[in-house]
């Protein structure tokens, strides 16, 4: 497992200010990225299952960890929360928000839990030949932390072809515009929850993301989601 403060974070945050994602590592080895894939098929891990046709999200599926969260998720949410708190207050003082955040992650999960969300939201999400997720952002209460990461567990190409990683964002008056963002096996992408400031020739403007995943064609596709705010 890559430790997460040898990672360049001046090209992180460099990224995440330019064009509002980043993609880093790998944060995961094989092995582990084996490890967590094989905890979809047990039941001790999660504390619930989500079909996506059944709720028109998309077709697939994907489980909710419970707690104890999995030493490698433990292992990277609180140190990567320690290093993207500072962009997340940056941002909010662009967009003239009030909201700050803590250095520490724990301290953060106190006021979540302060406000009723007190349900775990790291994921493991599964798709097959067909399956796809819908665009969407993973908001899960008031008390939200603006980035979040996805990290690829499956090998692009050998493991599964297409279920490409889709971002889009809808900038004031303009179309929306979508990225395809190409990851290999244990790496990540950091992206918005929901908003994130852009500076314009009037100002600065709050630019709204959404994510998705296009289409598997073959094989199966797993991926961990790491969001940093808990669920009511």
């Amino acid at each position: 497992m890559t430790v997460v403060g040898d990672l360049d974070w001046a090209r992180i945050e460099a990224e995440l200010e330019s064009v509002g994602h980043a993609v880093v590592g790998p944060l995961l080895d094989g092995e582990s990225c084996k490890a967590l894939t094989e905890l979809y098929e047990q039941d001790t891990p999660f504390r619930s299952r989500v079909v996506m046709e059944r709720h028109g999200f998309g077709k697939g599926e994907y489980k909710y960890f419970s707690h104890p969260l999995p030493e490698p998720i433990m292992a990277l949410r609180g140190p990567l929360y320690r290093r993207l708190a500072p962009v997340a207050n940056r941002w909010a003082a662009a967009m003239g928000l009030d909201t700050r955040y803590p250095a520490e992650h724990a301290e953060f999960l106190e006021r979540c839990h302060a406000a009723g969300q007190t349900r775990p939201t790291p994921l493991l999400l599964k798709y097959g030949p067909g399956d796809y997720n819908c665009l969407h952002q993973d908001l899960y209460g008031e008390t939200v932390f603006p980035l979040q990461v996805a990290i690829l567990l499956s090998v692009p190409g050998t493991g599964f072809t297409g279920g490409e990683f889709i971002l889009t964002e809808q900038r004031p008056r303009l179309q929306s515009r979508a990225t395809v963002v190409p990851l290999e096996l244990g790496e990540a992408v950091v992206f918005p929850v929901d908003q994130r400031p852009l500076q314009g020739s009037r100002g600065t403007y709050r630019v709204r993301h959404r994510h998705g995943v296009s289409p598997v064609r073959s094989g199966v596709r797993h991926t961990l989601g790491i969001i940093f705010h808990d669920a009511a």
